[in-house]
């Protein structure tokens, strides 16, 4: 008993903007302006993935503006000197990809993000084909969920499966995320337990539980 966990392919964009293999340092660049994202996956054939490049993979070629790579530079920071003065996706990319199935819960995703350091990920469908980019601003699109839609959620997947005809006696209010559980339940096992389901729901910020047992 659980209530229903959102996945990567529930909040994705699926629209994807990515460049070829074969995309000028340019072409990157002014596709990063246009649609306003930091990275860009690279598709072979339109839609296998070989790398992703982004603003960190680009900024080496500023850095190095005013002299090229030497050899100090080449043994200390190859794939930094190696970009610095690559002209195509194909050598300024960063490979292999770290990538995301669609059914990947947000948890997962937010910490591969974490782990990785990474803004956003490509996102592959069962045939590893890409489906859409998820980024750190789509995993926080639950936290948007009406405390409405919240309230009814909990009660319906929380409160009426854990407590039965008891649940009527359990209220349940949400004010900007926060979930409150208050009322008399006869089972004192199942409080934690409430509190621990109510605080999985997708879109919850905190949990306030209340609730007293005379057992």
């Amino acid at each position: 008993m659980a209530p229903p966990t959102y996945t990567v392919s529930d909040v994705m964009t699926r629209r994807v903007v990515a460049v070829p293999p074969d995309a000028s340092f340019k072409e990157i660049v002014t596709a990063m302006e246009r649609w306003k994202v930091t990275a860009l996956p690279v598709l072979q054939n339109e839609d296998t993935v070989i790398g992703v490049v982004s603003e960190a993979d680009l900024l080496h070629k500023e850095e190095y503006r005013d002299r090229l790579p030497g050899l100090v530079d080449t043994m200390r920071h190859p794939r930094a000197a190696e970009q610095a003065v690559a002209l195509t996706a194909r050598d300024l990319m960063s490979r292999p990809a770290v990538t995301i199935s669609g059914r990947a819960t947000l948890a997962e995703a937010a910490r591969l993000m974490a782990h990785r350091r990474l803004k956003r990920l490509p996102v592959l469908d069962a045939s590893g084909r890409i489906e859409g980019i998820v980024s750190r601003a789509d995993l926080l699109k639950v936290f948007l969920r009406p405390d409405e839609t919240l309230a009814a959620e909990i009660r319906s997947e929380v409160v009426s499966p854990l407590f039965g005809h008891e649940g009527h006696d359990v209220r349940v209010a949400v004010d900007k995320g926060v979930v409150t559980l208050a009322g008399a339940v006869s089972d004192k096992r199942l409080i934690a337990v409430a509190e621990r389901l109510a605080h999985s729901v997708e879109g919850v910020t905190g949990v306030h539980c209340t609730l007293t047992a005379a057992s």
